[in-house]
């Protein structure tokens, strides 16, 4: 009888304890972070104009909440570029996007591989299939305007010219300043534009590319080829090859579009 008695009480004590268990899973389901888009950015520079002239888009971009880390990358060989931003990657806590401006075009599709990296972003840049150089892309239709990049000097490093750096590479941004960037400038070694690319991020990342209509460094039909050839996301811009400078919240508009695609 005592034992018959007793039951009601362990039922209802199982019960307490069946409810209890539950409301502790809901609460911790609902405190888990639910799936949100990516804050995580990565920007690799292109030749002759270094991590600095992305200030303005950084400003912008940390000011919406993102994580923005920019390589100095050295320009001394796809390898070495390659190599320090991977390093950059490794320290992002999280998927990421990377985005690259000319030459770093090539270092993103090389190093996009990398399993942090969600999309790729290519700003008036070299975006390379495997075996291809930056070299035979550069040259695979005429210039447009005079151009201004001078052969390799006696050490294998190559140059913007100062007197056609205004109007050859940084159009839209003052007299000023476009002889800060120049003086500023870093070369880039002969050999990055002969190493070929031996991965292909894009083929297996969304892409997005950016055409900058007014570029004079590097001709907007080639920019225009090479994103239709892998099939990016493009969008126009008009401005010079420097876009990022002189359009900061257009450029930043695409690369907040990738993070937020990507799920």
């Amino acid at each position: 009888m005592k034992h018959l008695l007793l039951q009601p009480k362990r039922i209802y004590l199982l019960t307490c304890m069946t409810v209890s268990l539950f409301l502790l899973l809901a609460v911790q389901t609902m405190a888990e972070p639910t799936p949100g888009p990516i804050k995580n950015i990565v920007i690799v520079h292109g030749a002759f104009a270094d991590g600095s002239g992305f200030k303005g888009l950084y400003k912008i971009l940390t000011k919406k909440g993102y994580h923005v880390t920019i390589v100095q990358n050295p320009l001394t060989s796809l390898k070495d570029d390659v190599d320090a931003t991977l390093r950059t990657l490794d320290k992002q806590d999280g998927p990421t996007i990377l985005v690259g401006h000319s030459w770093g075009g090539t270092v993103i599709t090389e190093a996009g591989v990398h399993p942090k990296v969600a999309a790729l972003v290519y700003i008036s840049a070299f975006l390379p299939e495997v075996g291809e150089t930056t070299g035979q892309l550069a040259m695979s239709l005429p210039m447009v305007g005079e151009g201004g990049i001078l052969p390799p000097d006696d050490k294998g490093v190559v140059y913007f010219d100062r007197a056609k750096f205004h109007a050859g590479f940084a159009a839209d941004v003052s007299q000023e300043e476009a002889d800060f960037m120049s003086d500023s400038q870093v070369p880039i070694f002969a050999a990055c534009f002969g190493a070929p690319v031996t991965n292909a991020a894009w083929k297996i990342k969304p892409a997005y590319g950016i055409v900058a209509t007014e570029d004079k460094a590097l001709n907007p039909a080639i920019e225009r080829n090479m994103y239709e050839r892998a099939k990016a996301k493009i969008t126009e811009i008009k401005g010079s090859h420097v876009i990022f400078i002189s359009q900061p919240n257009a450029v930043a508009n695409v690369i907040i579009d990738a993070a937020n695609a990507q799920k």
